[in-house]
């Protein structure tokens, strides 16, 4: 097959999987949002008033939609963990392994050491445990957790490892915004899985999948297939992690209502941005605000060409509806950081034609190097801030970035979208994106912070890169 060949074909399989080929139909509605079972929300873990942290990645079961049990793994329960709220100051985590392999625990977000990071230098072996003595010192936001084990984080991920991390301050009602956990403020872990004519998730990923990343045909929400999420009249907060190894997606309600758009990955925006269409690529999060006041039954969609439902929901009256008035700001003007930067690097997130060719996933790199344990690739100072221009080829990659939060100054030349204009620590590039960031946290070369595509079976294949910070 010659390259431009190869190209078109591989080009044409992703927009079929990006829009959601193979989720057969235009919502997610197996029958009335009466007769649909309720989502529910993972369970709450709060460490405020104790500073501890305690998880237990274990091996469980999973069946989807009255089908087969799949063998599934997760963190205190058997599929997924607990939604952790944490606020700042001293955090003592103890994390137990119980699988038959090796874990981490990343806390994708979190502005803490590189010892600390939980990446894939700091493994927790089979029945060992982890207690690192965590500080948290960050504004508000919305964070999550996940494995983070070299060649390992694709399977792991899939199978059920990750979570959702709640960082407050407490001031939340005074902003005006929905605080009733399940009630007026949902936590929506987006993932989809690929279920066979058996209906077993399985992970079986080909080349092709390799190239694009592994795609389902079966939309989950919280881990559960075909639920309704019941809401109140008035305005609700939507907490959204993409979950999902490699789909992107393009999300809008059916109805056109608008989602106002209050903080994204690492913190608020400095007021609400209307939108009716926000993505959202593999590791992303975002927080909205939509109006049910109106009632009905809409239907939160992904896709433009060929849509596929996400999640149905329903308005239930005799739900409180506490916040009725969208808030007008949550604080000043956020820092611009350009102009301070003490020096430019560019990054190139590469997929190479040999290896890929022969069968064997590889060719995926960074800077044409793939992804090496003992190697570092980048040295920063600790308090300086940098601009960096990445470029991806072939197809768009979410690129995240350990230990920072970043700002984006310019997509492809122009100003960033308005979904992008908040503090990230992950942004899908298609093409060239310039970020600008600040090293405020130590990484030695034991434990350095890790920069990688988030699509997992890219980052599994090699690209990814590591840096200190001293």
């Amino acid at each position: 097959m010659k390259r431009r060949q190869f190209l078109t074909t591989s080009a044409a399989a992703l927009a079929m999987t990006q829009a959601g080929f193979g989720f057969g139909g235009r919502s997610a509605r197996a029958a009335s949002p009466s007769s649909q079972a309720r989502l529910k929300m993972p369970p709450l873990l709060d460490t405020r008033q104790t500073g501890r942290l305690a998880l237990s990645a274990r091996a469980g079961s999973l069946s989807l939609s009255g089908g087969p049990a799949n063998a599934t793994a997760g963190f205190s329960q058997d599929y997924l963990g607990p939604t952790i709220i944490m606020q700042n100051g001293p955090l003592a985590a103890d994390v137990e392994n119980t699988l038959e392999e090796a874990i981490s625990v990343h806390w994708h977000g979190l502005l803490v050491p590189g010892d600390h990071d939980g990446g894939p230098h700091v493994p927790i072996s089979p029945g060992q445990r982890w207690t690192p003595d965590m500080n948290i010192a960050q504004q508000p936001g919305t964070a999550w957790y996940h494995s983070h084990i070299h060649g390992r984080t694709a399977q792991q991920v899939y199978s059920g490892l990750a979570g959702v991390i709640q960082v407050t301050d407490g001031r939340d009602a005074e902003r005006g915004l929905p605080v009733d956990y399940g009630v007026d403020d949902l936590t929506l872990v987006l993932q989809d899985r690929r279920v066979d004519g058996d209906g077993r998730m399985v992970y079986d990923p080909s080349m092709m999948d390799v190239m694009h990343g592994f795609m389902g045909n079966r939309m989950l929400v919280n881990g559960q297939v075909g639920a309704v999420a019941a809401v109140p009249a008035g305005l609700v907060r939507l907490r959204l992690l993409n979950g999902s190894n490699a789909r992107s997606y393009d999300l809008s309600f059916d109805d056109g209502r608008l989602m106002h758009l209050v903080a994204t990955d690492s913190g608020f925006l400095p007021a609400p941005v209307a939108l009716t269409v926000l993505s959202l690529s593999p590791g992303e999060r975002v927080e909205i605000l939509v109006d049910f006041a109106s009632g009905g039954a809409p239907v939160l969609m992904s896709g433009i060409e060929q849509p596929f439902g996400v999640l149905d929901f329903a308005v239930d009256d005799t739900m409180p509806a506490r916040i009725t008035v969208l808030p007008d700001g949550f604080g000043s003007a956020l820092e611009d950081l350009s102009g301070t930067e003490m020096r430019t690097r560019e990054l190139s997130l590469d997929m190479g034609m040999g290896g890929m060719m022969m069968g064997g996933g590889g060719g995926f790199a960074i800077n044409q190097r793939a992804f090496a344990m003992d190697r570092i690739d980048l040295e920063v100072a600790l308090g300086s801030v940098e601009r960096w221009i990445i470029r991806s080829t072939m197809i768009p990659h979410p690129f995240h970035v350990h230990g920072v939060q970043f700002r984006v100054v310019r997509e492809n030349g122009a100003p960033p979208r308005p979904q992008n204009n908040g503090w990230k620590d992950t942004v899908l590039v298609p093409g060239e994106t310039e970020i600008i960031m600040r090293f405020d946290q130590p990484a030695s070369r034991d434990k350095p912070f890790m920069f990688h595509c988030h699509i997992l079976e890219h980052e599994d294949a090699g690209m990814m890169g590591q840096f200190t910070v001293s």
